[in-house]
């Protein structure tokens, strides 16, 4: 099997391909890059220096939209940038219109749709699915299957522990009405989420709050305050050696 580069496509010294890989028009990818066999990368990528990813992944592909979809929009969307250092495992799809910074790892099997940004450092672990419109700061940490829906915002330093889901949508679907309240989740600077945790549309988490593993989130969760349990609610505060100023 041979692999297709387009004539307008860039590939930097030291930059190795797998079998089977195809490259679009337009993509840059800088030096010292390693991809595995038959990745696709679509058109207008630009993928920086020193950048791995794995097997049958692809990187660019263009959004689907459902003639009922509330969220995504027809658009003309920027190519897909990844940052220096990256690492993209096995099976990921990241869609066109999303900016990965550098140092962070998409671990195989993830998603991440389209006018999402991530920063630097952050994990997105294995299964993860990051929803379109959503924005994920810098060193965060997204365990095992956690579902990030859209139109959420992440802060820095969060942490998303395994099968955690996040909603926007408190009408399910039904009536016109559900338009006008379509809100993600936002997680302020430190807030951490524990396992199998749901949390419904439109919450806030400040910042360091802590939601056990179980909960489900229908409030507000106060900074540095422990909530748990369905619905959650305010149990203590959040231990000083475990603040992020103290860590």
């Amino acid at each position: 099997m041979e692999n297709f580069i387009h004539p307008t496509a860039k590939v930097g010294p030291g930059t190795t391909l797998g079998t089977n890989c195809y490259i679009d028009a337009n993509v840059t990818i800088g030096a010292n890059c390693r991809l595995g066999h038959g990745v696709i990368i679509h058109p207008d990528t630009t993928i920086a220096a020193g950048v791995r990813i794995d097997d049958h992944t692809v990187i660019g592909k263009l959004p689907m939209r459902a003639a009922a979809s509330a969220v995504t929009k027809d658009e003309a969307l920027p190519g897909c940038v990844i940052g220096d250092s990256c690492i993209v495992g096995t099976f990921v799809v990241i869609y066109r219109g999303c900016t990965i910074a550098q140092n962070v790892l998409v671990a195989d099997l993830a998603s991440v749709r389209e006018n999402v940004r991530i920063g630097e450092y952050t994990i997105v672990g294995r299964g993860v699915t990051v929803e379109n419109k959503v924005t994920i700061g810098k060193r965060c940490k997204l365990e095992t299957e956690a579902y990030i829906t859209a139109l959420s915002e992440i802060g820095d330093f969060c942490f998303i522990a395994p099968e955690v889901a996040f909603t926007n949508d408190n009408f399910m679907a039904r009536t016109k009405e559900r338009f006008k309240y379509h809100k993600g989740v936002t997680m302020k600077t430190g807030a951490r989420i524990g396992a199998n945790v749901t949390v419904l549309p439109g919450i806030t988490i400040e910042e360091d709050a802590l939601v056990a593993a179980g909960s489900v989130v229908t409030r507000n969760v106060p900074a540095r305050k422990i909530v748990l349990g369905s619905p959650a609610r305010e149990w203590r505060d959040v231990p000083a050696e475990q603040l992020l100023e103290n860590q």
